[in-house]
């Protein structure tokens, strides 16, 4: 083992982006080293990291760039101004030596605070098409690690190293399906269905899946996002076999317990799907940028391991009819598809990275 370091990782926002991190975490402490976790003040980030209490948690204020012409520039250009220096006094504290970032706008602060007082510095990016915030945080950095082949061609000027994007210790060996869906009140001699529009939640496609999971054999795991909570366990009432989540905290549970998933493709959500071999129905969030999720989703459909639809696309009836049509055969073929794009030794690959 080298000598121990003090890492800062920058995650946060976002679950896709916080989940990575904390893999990362994970795995640098159980080689000794000394890890702080800077994240946003998102209500999802509390209530995403409460349960690794062996870790080390800092919030920091960051907000995401607005157009380069808005007057909201000259607040954010303040904001921005006054987080690099907070994030310089958390280094300064904590005597670091490497800061990651995991991705997104809480990325860019340490990072450019670190590079600012010559410190080894790192971004991550586990998309197809890297965001704006990346490419701009990919200047101050060392190298750019990346979860994707395609992603390597937009950081031009930079050194690229591909690690894939990492996944929770806890989802490296999942419980018995029997256990799962115990955790989940399910019958485990039943087709389950598992549900996720994202961290914060996906109205349109919530209502797709409920109507269209009416008069299946299937029973659903729907992780509903907190905003739209209520509004969807009104719309599905008491209905047999159908379990609605604002969040949860056993994926390893929800994974485990599930034989096909219908799911948005940020790309953190794809890597877990991946590890754990779930195929699935893909429908990418409409309004990313430059519309990245589509690309991921490719990426996964190229592979045969899931099924690519634009939301405009899908609606009840056709969501009805693809759950009648999959067969045990042709699960079993994506989710062999699905299992072969794991990146097993990711977060070890970035702990590795950081400790050249």
């Amino acid at each position: 083992m080298s000598d121990p370091l003090k890492v800062i990782i920058a995650c946060g926002g976002t679950g896709g982006h916080l989940f990575p991190g904390i893999a990362v975490a994970q795995e640098l402490e159980s080689r000794g080293h000394r890890v702080l976790l800077l994240i946003s003040e998102k209500k999802v980030d509390a209530q995403a990291s409460e349960k690794y209490s062996g870790l080390r948690f800092e919030t920091v204020k960051a907000i995401a760039k607005p157009p380069t012409f808005s007057l909201k520039m000259i607040s954010f250009l303040w904001n921005l101004r006054k987080t690099i220096k907070h994030c310089g006094e958390i280094i300064a504290r904590e005597n670091a030596h490497v800061i990651l970032g995991m991705g997104g706008f809480i990325s860019f602060p340490p990072v450019v605070a670190g590079s600012r007082k010559g410190l080894r510095t790192y971004v991550h990016d586990s998309n197809a098409i890297p965001g704006r915030s990346n490419r701009m945080t990919a200047k101050r950095c060392a190298a750019v690690l990346v979860g994707l082949d395609e992603a390597a061609s937009h950081f031009s000027g930079s050194k690229v190293i591909r690690t894939g994007t990492p996944v929770r210790d806890e989802l490296q060996n999942l419980p018995s399906r029997e256990d799962a869906c115990q955790t989940f009140g399910l019958d485990p001699s039943k087709k389950t269905l598992l549900v996720m529009g994202g961290s914060q939640g996906a109205q349109q496609l919530n209502e797709v899946v409920a109507g269209g999971t009416e008069d299946t054999d299937w029973q659903v795991l729907h992780l509903a996002g907190q905003a739209d909570f209520d509004r969807l366990s009104t719309q599905v009432g008491d209905r047999q076999g159908y379990k609605v989540l604002a969040f949860c905290s056993e994926m390893a549970a929800a994974y485990a317990a599930s034989d096909f998933c219908v799911a948005r493709s940020g790309a953190s959500s794809l890597t877990e799907l991946s590890h754990a071999g779930l195929p699935a129905l893909l429908v990418p969030y409409p309004h990313a940028a430059d519309d990245h999720q589509t690309a991921n989703a490719q990426v996964y459909e190229k592979a045969g391991a899931a099924v690519l639809k634009q939301q405009k696309e899908l609606n009840s009836d056709a969501l009805h009819a693809m759950l009648a049509e999959l067969t045990k055969e042709g699960i079993a073929g994506m989710s062999a598809a699905m299992k072969a794009l794991a990146e097993p030794k990711a977060a070890a690959q970035i702990a590795s990275v950081i400790e050249g």
